[in-house]
């Protein structure tokens, strides 16, 4: 009984000297009862960016580009609504991309624009195999500023893009890049799935095949806009004569209804049969003088709706005289009239700097 006694007291002590340690401050503890996670502050990991300031530093970046990535889209193409869906194809892929891994985010956008655009182009040709009648680039309403870079306003006026229309979609693509871009073959063939040596020869047809069917003796910007406006006086006044005097022998006429509005079915070719038809307008339209895809133009507006665009009406001009005319009437192709359309060559801002510094020995996939 008394070691039993003696036992319960001993293990009362030990409890209690147990619970006085652990009740004891951290401070007074022994140190192997001290937590081993504590770090100084040199040796904590600096927090990353958060999602938001990743999507806003991509988003920032894309609206940069954008003017740049439509104009890719929209010469590969020549519809605004198809570079529109190309684009938002672009951004769903550019929002996925880590962009520290993004060396240049221009050459890496224009990559993933061209081929979604070249995805739309074979889809658009199957298109135009169905449509009713001539098919004619969309009309865009564009800046001043387009005008001023000569090279940039041939390469989206209509006259060009129906001469872009007749080359392969990997042809138009290497030339657009090439011509208009000013890409290097390398950076070309990596977007096209070829080899830089394919790209070269590919460039030198394209050139050949643009050069042989590009407007002749184009006009300067005051030329084309004295001939455009002596078309416009002799149109609304129906005046024979001073219409004849402007038209080339050999002008030709396209009208691109879509089966939507009446037009013709096939170019109407010839200065007398052009001008008889372009007689009717006198009287029942009114032209007003805009700036399409670059060039100087006219909006047709009907007498008794002056102020919907009925026809958008794009004029050739070498040598001074109209040599082919292009009337926009399918009603589709009219929508973005109501605002310019930026176009541009390059980023809205071209920082020297990387947008964002890339990590070192990674390069990002390439788009699909």
């Amino acid at each position: 009984m008394k070691d039993r006694t003696i036992d319960d007291r001993t293990a009362h002590d030990r409890t209690t000297h147990d619970r006085s340690t652990h009740d004891r401050p951290t401070h007074d503890r022994p140190t192997h009862d001290r937590p081993t996670h504590d770090r100084s502050a040199h040796d904590r990991p600096e927090p990353g960016p958060s999602a938001r300031d990743r999507v806003d530093h991509v988003t920032e970046v894309f609206v940069r580009h954008r003017s740049l990535l439509f104009t890719v889209a929209y010469e590969l193409l020549g519809s605004a609504a198809d570079a529109e869906d190309a684009l938002q194809e672009t951004w769903l892929r550019w929002i996925a991309v880590d962009p520290a891994r993004v060396r240049d985010p221009r050459a890496y956008l224009v990559r993933i624009a061209t081929r979604q655009a070249l995805g739309h182009l074979r889809a658009l040709g199957r298109r135009k195999e169905a449509y009713v009648g001539p098919w004619l680039p969309e009309p865009l309403l564009t800046t001043p500023d387009v005008a001023e870079d000569v090279e940039l306003a041939e390469s989206v006026s209509m006259a060009m893009l129906l001469v872009l229309e007749t080359l392969a979609p990997t042809e138009r693509a290497v030339f657009v890049l090439r011509e208009v871009f000013g890409l290097g073959y390398e950076e070309i063939a990596g977007t096209v799935g070829k080899n830089p040596a394919a790209v070269r020869q590919i460039a030198h047809r394209a050139r050949a095949h643009v050069a042989a069917r590009r407007p002749r003796g184009a006009a300067s910007a005051e030329e084309n806009r004295r001939t455009v406006e002596a078309f416009r006086r002799a149109v609304e006044t129906g005046d024979l004569q001073d219409l004849l005097a402007v038209l080339a022998p050999g002008v030709v006429l396209l009208t691109d209804g879509g089966g939507v509005v009446r037009a013709a079915l096939a170019p109407v070719t010839g200065a007398e049969r052009v001008a008889r038809v372009l007689g009717r307008l006198a009287g029942a339209m009114s032209l007003r003088p805009a700036r399409i895809n670059g060039d100087p133009a006219l909006t047709v507006h009907r007498a008794d709706a002056p102020d919907t665009v009925d026809t958008v009406l794009a004029l050739r001009v070498e040598n001074g005289l109209v040599t082919g005319l292009y009337a926009v009437r399918n009603p589709d192709k009219l929508s973005r009239l109501h605002r310019e359309t930026p176009l541009s060559r390059r980023a809205d801002r071209d920082p020297l700097e990387r947008a964002v510094p890339a990590a070192a020995g990674r390069r990002a996939p390439g788009p699909t």
